[in-house]
């Protein structure tokens, strides 16, 4: 499984979500639900957002999860977590994560080091540059931006 906020889902995400569906027969894109936390999208937008970029990868499903995520890998029989990799400080962070899923649950975390061309992304920078009328149309997905250019439009 793939799991993250997705908000909005960048072509980092895509990247790192293309290559873990190469690697498996079966892949979960799952949408973290964090209540306490006010997103740009909804969690079921991020989901319809998340299905129109994986469109092309017949092994990719998409669903999303509340709670622990190693509840969710022991509930759904997942057996690994794919995790990308930006810089040293997501390593760092990720790490800590991957010891405790394992730790919790004997869920392994492979980790995908994002392609030097999307290694930059980030969806609080998408939003951030969009939010000022940034040009963002090669950092998303075609879908997100029309959903962010339609934020822009009076009355949006």
């Amino acid at each position: 499984m793939c799991p993250g906020s997705f908000d909005p889902v960048t072509n980092g995400h895509v990247d790192v979500i293309e290559r873990a569906a190469a690697l498996y027969d079966e892949l979960v894109v799952a949408v973290l639900v964090n209540p306490g936390k006010a997103g740009l999208f909804s969690i079921a937008e991020r989901m319809e957002l998340l299905r129109d970029a994986c469109a092309e990868l017949p092994n990719v499903t998409i669903d999303s999860f509340e709670g622990l995520l190693v509840d969710y890998c022991r509930e759904h029989d997942v057996p690994v977590i794919v995790k990308g990799l930006r810089a040293v400080g997501d390593f760092e962070y990720e790490l800590q994560m991957a010891q405790m899923n394992r730790e919790l649950a004997d869920v392994e975390t492979l980790f995908v080091p994002t392609a030097p061309q999307v290694g930059h992304l980030s969806s609080s920078l998408v939003k951030q540059i969009a939010r000022f009328g940034g040009d963002v149309s090669r950092l998303v997905p075609k879908a997100v931006l029309d959903r962010l250019l339609a934020q822009r439009e009076p009355g949006a």
